[in-house]
Parts: structure tokens; sequence; C-alpha cells
């Protein structure tokens, strides 16, 4: 049905009569059957889902990945068939991998499915019956009772003590009391929807009856299934450069064999033998490894990770942390724990911090103390809550912070019950704003109330302090209970009024009123003891947080500014507010907010991409059902392990096991540490594949005859490449990679100096090794190619142990931090030793033995390269290179 003014604004007649059905006798049989014609089944639909075979064959039209097909094919045509095997091996590895990452992310609409209930009570022509919920239609008559999963988006009409769990929709963790007024605001929140009844929700307590309005894609769950659909999860900043590393490498590539291939025919050597080496050249150059090592590196820091507590379910993810320049996070457990705590009250006609002792025989302390222990419907083991703390607590969280800080100032409710008896109750209802426990002693009954201090203050007719009763300053207390709101807490009123005997009146009427007030608690879920270093850390890495809660702006911008998010000069952004602006005003003020409270799912999103077209990326932190389309969006989405939903883990690229937002700086920190390592084995592989350029190139423009054969050029390319660029992974993080800023998402992958270190260093390399064959040649030595072979090989190691930190010697960070890249240096001298050394491999790799003066001399001129990057580093310590990266 089609209405211009929202269901929460209009009355309840307004709303029947808009969807044609009886408040009393619900829609006809005949009419149901007409509209599930119209409307269709009650389900959350999917689009079309790609299947695991085209998801697998989508992985081959990745740039590099073609190119490194169009290698291995190249490798079998020349005959180096072990090349080829291991390039397709990693390539499938690699295709495997993204097939199963990418069919994850189709399970999220599957979870959302799961979410709907399986039937509902409906009234149809008068009579009450149970059917299917996927056959609820517009204008259905539902009833809901405690327990109950509501079927579709639906108009309260009649309710009695009706609370709702709507955090898998809203992300806030407390229950909602529904009513039945229309309300006036036409762009409120959902959480402020009070009068309205939505899909996937959970009915707590009370029981009540709703229009249905709304069914299957219609629903609010049906709109975010929709998004969930729509939105595409955003590439990774790896992703992005590898693509385009590849592109240009594949053409250098191409450019660099067509020199050497005609270069070599014009000194008229052998075309076959020029064209084998041109080949075999663009094989080496190819780095086939880095699929698995960037595989490797994600797998390990994977691991790491979930011994952290964060649960990686995309690999890219991994990395992509450390490219994060904005982490919007959720406040409730997330940024606080998730559990109301008292945090300070007014009584006395003083503000204290927390409930004097037990021991303290003082009236008014008696009294409050009894009042919090006792006034409540918490259930708990003394013996199990003394050992565990709040673990053994069942109840509201509101009520359940009012006894724990009783029981912390020594009243245990236990104890209290069998010297003050429960004798009758007055449950909390909406209309009166409050709850009253009366309790049985031996000079009568003693009545406690707390509820809201408006209320409360109206029933009371005195005030008990320190001295025994007094008047009550009605203004003075109101105004203390309106500070404490605007530090964003919760606040209660506690009252209580003594009785000769039980009243046989017992209603509210009769017992709440003439009360003597006792003082006000000030509640609030307070901040992690560990987020506000994870903040500061946050703030030192050039990460700038932000909150996002559906709670209200006071609340929001307490625990802001407690945690050093953000000062109390810093704007709290609505949802309200956001709505009203334009995406060219929002677009001008995102970079500037740190807040935002009472915002909806399609708002999360809308913050989300106005940073990405700023050009940040974005973490974004979520629970609920509605936070799953903003997780999708954004550049990594974290979903909470412990009170999370199906749906947001799904869409999520990483689950948090103990919902902490210190957990994402240490992913963040992980994320930085991968990036560097890729970032090294890219600059260890492609100066190796330089300095063999330089070496052929340096040979053809002197006249020199080739200095290296096809197979040596392989052997180099999966030896001396392969087994210490693969340890490369498990170097440790640099130093201080916490205290420089996040690297742009746009930032080209050899930034920082990269390519020029690729460059002068292959140079180096190629001049070296050129250098070593003008030696021998000149001495008439007969195995220079020999010794060209050796020299190449062992300066590519002593490269390797040298970039192991881009800034810092390798005297400083240890020579066995890395020991699996010592392990792999070591086996590669033992192998290059036996190539040299081993006569039936002198037949296959046209070697021959070195004597070992020659050895030496190899030895020492490679560890040239090793001095040089030292001092290379040593300048970029300074600033004198490259700029100043922290």
């Amino acid at each position: 049905m089609t209405q211009n003014n929202p269901w929460h604004c209009q009355s309840v007649d307004k709303a029947a009569h808009t969807l044609e059905t009886d408040q009393t006798d619900g829609l006809t049989v005949a009419k149901a059957a007409e509209r599930l014609e119209t409307y269709g089944l009650n389900r959350i639909e999917h689009g079309a889902r790609r299947t695991p075979l085209h998801i697998f064959a989508a992985q081959f039209a990745d740039f590099m990945i073609m190119v490194l097909v169009v290698a291995a094919v190249v490798s079998g045509v020349v005959g180096e068939l072990r090349d080829a095997v291991a390039i397709i091996v990693i390539v499938i590895l690699n295709a495997i991998i993204g097939t199963v990452q990418e069919y994850r992310a189709q399970r999220a609409i599957a979870a959302l499915q799961k979410m709907a209930a399986p039937e509902a009570t409906v009234i149809r022509d008068g009579k009450t019956e149970t059917i299917s919920a996927d056959r609820l239609v517009p204008g259905d008559l539902v009833l809901l009772e405690a327990g109950n999963v509501v079927p579709a988006d639906m108009r309260l009409f009649d309710v009695s003590q009706l609370q709702v769990d709507e955090s898998a929709l809203t992300g806030e963790s407390h229950v909602v009391s529904k009513q039945t007024d229309a309300l006036e605001e036409r762009d409120l929140t959902l959480g402020d929807r009070l009068n309205m009844a939505f899909n996937g929700t959970m009915v707590t307590r009370g029981h009540g009856k709703g229009i249905v309005v709304a069914t299957s894609m219609d629903s609010e769950m049906g709109h975010i299934a929709a998004m969930l659909e729509k939105e595409e999860s955003a590439r990774t900043p790896l992703q992005i450069r590898l693509a385009r590393f590849g592109k240009h490498l594949a053409l250098a590539i191409l450019i660099v064999c067509m020199f050497i291939f005609a270069a070599g025919l014009l000194q008229e050597q052998p075309a076959l033998l020029m064209f084998l080496t041109a080949v075999s050249l663009a094989v080496a150059a190819i780095p086939e490894a880095l699929p698995a090592v960037v595989t490797i590196s994600l797998a390990l820091g994977a691991r790491k990770l979930s011994c952290r507590n964060a649960l990686v379910r995309r690999l890219p993810a991994v990395e992509t942390l450390g490219s994060v320049t904005y982490i919007c996070s959720d406040k409730t457990g997330t940024l606080t724990q998730n559990r109301m705590h008292v945090e300070a009250l007014f009584a006395g006609d003083r503000r204290i911090e927390k409930l004097p002792d037990a021991n303290d025989d003082n009236k008014l302390w008696q009294r409050l103390g009894q009042a919090l222990a006792l006034n409540n419907t918490v259930t708990g083991n003394s013996e199990s809550t003394a050992k565990s703390g709040e673990a053994a607590v069942a109840g509201d969280p509101t009520e359940a912070a009012l006894y724990l800080a009783a029981k912390q100032a020594g009243f245990n409710k236990s104890a209290l019950l069998k010297q003050l008896p429960q004798a009758a109750e007055l449950a909390f209802d909406e209309d009166r704003k409050c709850m009253t426990t009366l309790h049985q002693r031996d000079a009568g009954i003693l009545a406690f109330t707390k509820g809201a201090p408006e209320a409360v203050l109206d029933m009371c007719i005195d005030a008990l302090g320190c001295e025994g009763n007094r008047g009550l300053d009605r203004n003075h207390v109101q105004e203390q209970a309106e500070a404490f709101a605007v530090e964003g807490y919760r606040v209660l009123a506690v009252a209580c009024r003594e009785f000769s005997e039980l009243p046989e009146d017992r209603s509210p009427g009769a017992i709440e009123t003439g009360l003597t007030f006792l003082g006000l608690v000030a509640m609030m879920d307070p901040p992690r003891e560990e987020a506000a270093q994870a903040v500061m850390d946050c703030l030192t890495a050039g990460i700038v947080p932000v909150m996002i809660t559906g709670d209200h702006p006071a609340t929001a911008r307490s625990i802001a500014r407690r945690l050093g998010i953000a000062d109390e000069y810093d704007r709290v952004m609505t949802g309200r507010e956001l709505g009203k602006l334009s995406d060219e005003e929002f677009n001008e003020q995102v970079c500037g907010l740190r807040i935002y409270a009472r915002v909806d799912p399609k708002q999360k999103i809308r913050i989300v991409k106005a940073l990405q077209e700023q050009g940040e990326f974005v973490a974004m932190t979520g629970d609920g059902v509605n936070d799953a389309p903003a997780l999708k969006s954004a550049g990594i989405g974290v979903a909470m392990g412990k009170k999370g939903t199906d749906v947001a883990r799904e869409a999520a690229d990483m689950v948090l096991l103990d919902d902490n937002f210190a957990t994402i700086v240490a992913a963040v920190k992980e994320g930085r540490r991968i990036f560097d390592d890729i970032r090294k084995f890219i600059k260890y592989t492609m100066t190796s594949n330089s300095g063999e350029i330089w070496t052929l190139v340096l040979a053809m423009l002197l006249g020199l005859p080739l200095p290296l054969l096809p197979i040596h050029i392989l052997w180099i390319n999966l030896v001396t490449d392969g087994l210490p660029g693969l340890a490369l992974a498990s170097e440790p993080a640099e130093r201080k990679v916490m205290q420089r800023d996040p690297r742009p998402p746009q930032e080209n992958i050899f930034a920082h100096g990269m390519w020029q270190h690729i460059v002068f260093v292959g140079i180096l390399i190629g001049a070296l090794s050129i250098g070593a064959q003008i030696w021998a040649i000149d001495r008439q030595i007969e195995h220079w190619q020999t010794i060209v072979f050796t020299t190449l090989t062992f300066s590519q190691l002593f490269h390797v142990m040298a970039i192991r930190s881009e800034r810092d010697s390798l005297f400083s960070i240890g020579l066995f931090s890395n020991p699996q890249l010592l392990g792999a240096v070591a086996l590669t001298v033992v192998l290059q030793l036996a190539v040299i050394y081993t006569p039936f491999l002198n037949d296959i790799f046209k070697t021959v033995p070195l004597p070992l003066g020659d050895l030496m001399i190899c030895v020492l001129l490679a560890s040239v390269v090793f001095v040089v990057v030292e001092v290379e580093k040593w300048m970029v310590r300074r600033g004198w290179l490259y700029g100043n990266r922290g």
C-alpha cells in the first residue's frame, strides 16, 4: 500500500483505514489471499547467485594472474616443466582462496533469511489462528507475546508492558518499551519509533497487537537485505596496487626482452640461444612467487591475529588494516563494557562517587543501600556472584547495576530479604515511569520506589538527609538530575515510605504518594579500561577514531570525551541533522566530525561513502543486522563475535572474538607489518631481476660474451629469489610502525624510495657481476661464467639480509631475529655450492669448480651490495634520502 505519511506518524484509525482492515476482526480470508497474490510471500529475497564454478573462473581475470599463466605456458614450451608446474600450482591455489572468500560473502543474505519468524498468530474473519509467517500480508492483525520474533513490520495498536529487543536492527542493547500513540516527527530513527515493531526483532516482555504495514522486501529488514545485495565489497589497496604493478611489469619485461634479443642478434649470437635467453629472462623477471608470498604473509598474519581474538574471514583484510585512515566504531560493547555501572550518586545534598559502606549506620545510607539492593528483579547466586562478579547476575542491565553497586557496599540482597521479605510489588510501566517494592519489617511495611526523577519527585513530600528528615528542594534536585543527564548519565531517583501495615489498597495512587526522597543514582555503560590507550595509539598512528552510535548525543559525547576521541567542543551530529544535509554539504563536514548519534543503517553507509570520497580508507565496526550493508561497503568490515548477529559476521571481513576496540588497533599493527614485508619481497625480487637484466644489458653494450646461460637465470629465479623471498614473510614489525601515518590507499607500491633502490642496486649488482666477468676474462680464466653466476647469486643473498628493515641496520635489529630467513639464506648458499662443486650438477648447469681464491673474490664483490645498502639506510635515517617516513 502506498502512503505519503510514515506509519509511525499515523493514528491507529488512519493506518487501519489506509490498509482497509478492521481493528477487531482483521482481514477476511478472501482479502488476505488476494493480497498474498499481490505482495507475494513474506520472505527475504536474494538476487541470482553465482555458482562456485563461475566464481572460480572469474579469479583468472586478474591481470597479474594472466601474466603468470602466459609465463607458465612459455616455460613449458622451452622445456622448463618444473617452473611451469610451480607457477600453475600457485595460480590455482590463489584462485581457490579467492573463490572461498567470495562464496562466503554470498552467505550473508542466507543468514538474514534465517532471522525470519517461522509462524505468526493472526486474527482473520474475527478468528485467531496460527499461520506460516511467510503468508502474512499488509493489513493482517498480529498478536505478539514474550518470546515471539516479530514476523513483519507492524503499527502497534494495543500494548500491555510490551518490550522489544531491537538490538539486531538498531545495534543498541537496551530493550524498547512500546506504546500506541501517533508520533509527530517524520524522520525519527528506527529506535525512536516507539509505536512500531519491526521484522526480525524479539519480544522480551508483555504482549500486544499490531497491524502489518510491510512484509518481505518492503520491511526494514528487507531494505537492509536489498542494500546488502547492492553493496559491493571494496577492493583492497593491495589488490589495486598489485594489479597496477602487474600491468607495468609485463610491459617493461616485454620491452627489455625484445632489446636483449635484438642486441644479441646484432652481435651475431645464435638466434636460438638469444631467444631462449630472452624467454628465460622474461620468466625470471615475473615474480611468480609473489602470490604465494602474499598468501603466506596474510595467512601467518591471520594466525597471529586469531591469538589476539581477531578472526579473519577474508585474507586480504589482514593487509588492508595497514591502510586504514578512519576507524568508525560502534560504542556499546566495543568502546564500552556493555554493562551499566553506577558512576555517581546525589544524596544528603552532595554528590558522591559510590555508596558508603553498609557498616555506616547513618539512616540515609542504610535506606539508600537497602533500596538499591531490594528494589529490582535481579537474580543471582550470592556465592557465585562473589567469585565471578557480574557474570552470575541475571536481569535488566540497569537493575543489575543498582544491585551490584549495593552489593559492593555490603548490602547483600539475599541477606536483606531475610530481614525485609518482599510483601508486594508494583511493576514498572511506561505511564508511571517507576517501580515500587513493599517489604515486611518488625515495625510494619517499608516501601522503596525508583524511577524517572521527574516522576518520583512529584510523589515526594520531603527528603532524608544525613541528619534526618527535612524539606525537599525539588528545583535543586531537578537541576542536579539535569546536570547528570548533560554528562551523559542515565539518572534514576530513589525514594521510600513507611506504613504501619500492608495497605489493603495497593494501587499506585495509594502507595506511590507521600514519599521521602533518598537520592539520585547516575549510571553509564563505562568505557573499557584499555579503550583509551587504544584510541591514543590510533591517534599516534595517524588514524582517526570516530564513534557512531544509536545512543543519545549526551551519552555519546561523554564517552567520546573520556576516551579522547573528541573534546567538549567537538560537535555531535545526530541522524536527524545528517538527514537534512545534502551530499555536497555533508562531504564538506565529514572529515571534521568525530561523533554520530541516533543514526540509522542507510546513514552509516552514507558516512562510509562520504569518507571514501575524501580519499580515506575506512574500517567499520558493527554487530546488528542494520550494520551489515555498511560493513560490506567499508574498506574493512569488523563484526562483533560476542554480541554480533550472524548477518553482520557473514558480511564482515574480520570478527572480534572479544568485541574489543583495542583488538582492532593490534590488528592494524599486524596489517602494517604484513604490507611492509610484502614491499620487502617486491623490493628484493625486483632488485634481483633488475640485477640480472643489467648484467645482460651491460654485457651487450660492452660487447662482452653472454655472461649467463638460460639455465643460470632460471636457477637464480627458482632458488635465490624463491627461498629467501618467502622467508621475508616472517620478518618482525619495523620499529615505530605505529608511530607513522597510514599509507594513502592510492599510494604507489614503489613509493618511499623503492623504485630508486631497485634501479640503483640493480645497476650495482649488474656492474659487480660484469666487473667480475671483465676481471676473469682479463686474466684468461676459463670458468669466468661460473664466477659471474656465483657473484650474482651471492649479491642477492647479501641484498636480502640488508633489506630486512627499510630504515634500521641489520646489526640493530639482530642477525637472528628472523631465523627462517637466516635458514633460507644458508640453504641457498649450500645449494649454490653444490651446483659449483658437484660433478653431475656441473654438467647440467655448465659450471666449473672454483678455486677458493676465486670463490672469495665472488663473496668479496657481492658483499659490496650489503655495505652500500647499509649506507643507504643510514642516509634514510638522517633524512637525506626519500623523505622522512617514520
